[in-house]
C-alpha cells in the first residue's frame, strides 16, 4: 500500500515532468494501447466509468488511449456491444474503439469490417485455440486493411478469478505458424509477461508487438526493449484493472534514452495503426 500511495501521488504529480515531451514538434502525448471501458462483471474497478479513466489517463499526459469493451469479453453479441462502445468513445475525445472480434463464431467478419484502427481477441474467454482456422482467417482479412490485432493474453490474475471462472492465460504456441499464413499481419500481445520458453521464438516474428501492462519489476520494460527491439514495444497500461500510474512508473524505471522513450509511449503505437 505504501508503493501504491507513492505511486499515486508522485508520480501523478511528476509523470508529465518525466514523460511529457510534448515542446518536441510533432510529439502529441503518450498514446495508451491497453485499456478497457464499461464494468467487470465481477467487481468494481475504481475508474470503471468512462468519465473518471479518461480523466485520469488526461492527467498523466495519456492523450489518446485504444479502447476495448469489457462487454466484448462476455456478452455474446458483440455487433450490439462494439457498437455502444463507438457511441462511448464520442463522447471523449482521445478515446479509440477497438472492436471484439470472435473468430471462432460465425459473422465475425461483419465485426472485423466495423472496425476503424484496431481489433480485440480474447481467445482464452471465447474458448478457441491459436490453431483455430478462423484465427488465420481472420489475419489474413486484418491485414488486408492494415488493422492492428491485439490479443488479450490474460486480463485477471488467476489468484484473484471466481473459483468458477478460471481462465487461463492464451497458449500461444500456435502463434508462430498462424503468423506464417498471413505475413503482413500486425499482432499485439497484451498483458503478456515477456518471459518463457517460447520468447526466442515470438521475437524473431516481424509482425510481432507486445505492450507494457504486466511486465515484472524495474527493469522490465527495458528487458522487453532489448529482447523484443524498441519499434516492437507499444505502452499499454490495462487500466481500469490496473492503475495507470504503475504503468508509467515501469516506464520511468526503465532508464530509457529519449528516442527509444518515445518510440514506446507514442511512435511506435502511430506506427501501427493504419
Amino acid at each position: 500500500m505504501k508503493r501504491r500511495d507513492w505511486i499515486k501521488g508522485t508520480v501523478a504529480a511528476g509523470s508529465l515532468a518525466a514523460f511529457d515531451l510534448r515542446g518536441d514538434d510533432g510529439f502529441q502525448g503518450i498514446l495508451d494501447t491497453n485499456v478497457s471501458l464499461f464494468r467487470w462483471p465481477f467487481r468494481r474497478l475504481p475508474l470503471d466509468e468512462t468519465g473518471k479513466l479518461a480523466g485520469k489517463l488526461n492527467s498523466l499526459g495519456i492523450t489518446t488511449a485504444l479502447a476495448g469493451s469489457y462487454e466484448g469479453v462476455f456478452h455474446r453479441d458483440l455487433t450490439s456491444a462494439n457498437a455502444r462502445l463507438v457511441e462511448e468513445c464520442s463522447r471523449f475525445p482521445g478515446l479509440l474503439p477497438v472492436a471484439s472480434v470472435h473468430p471462432a463464431r460465425p459473422g465475425w467478419e461483419r465485426d472485423l469490417a466495423a472496425a476503424s484502427a484496431a481489433i480485440r481477441l480474447y481467445p482464452n474467454y471465447h474458448g478457441y485455440g491459436l490453431d483455430h482456422p478462423g484465427f488465420s482467417e481472420l489475419l489474413l482479412a486484418a491485414s488486408a486493411r492494415g488493422l492492428l490485432v491485439q490479443l488479450a493474453v490474460a486480463l485477471e490474475d488467476p489468484r484473484t478469478q471466481p473459483d468458477l471462472m478460471r481462465v487461463p492465460e492464451v497458449d500461444l504456441t500456435p502463434l508462430p505458424a498462424a503468423l506464417e499464413k498471413a505475413p503482413a499481419a500486425k499482432v499485439q500481445l497484451l498483458n503478456w509477461k515477456g518471459r518463457g520458453p517460447l520468447t526466442n521464438t515470438l521475437k524473431d516474428l516481424s509482425g510481432l508487438l507486445v505492450d507494457t501492462a504486466l511486465v515484472d519489476g524495474t527493469d522490465g520494460v527495458a528487458s522487453l526493449v532489448k529482447t523484443f527491439g524498441a519499434e516492437k514495444v507499444l505502452f499499454g497500461s490495462h487500466a481500469p484493472f490496473l492503475i495507470p500510474e504503475a504503468a508509467l512508473l515501469r516506464v520511468h524505471e526503465a532508464g530509457l534514452e529519449e528516442e527509444v522513450c518515445l518510440s514506446v509511449i507514442r511512435q511506435n503505437a502511430d506506427r501501427a495503426l493504419p
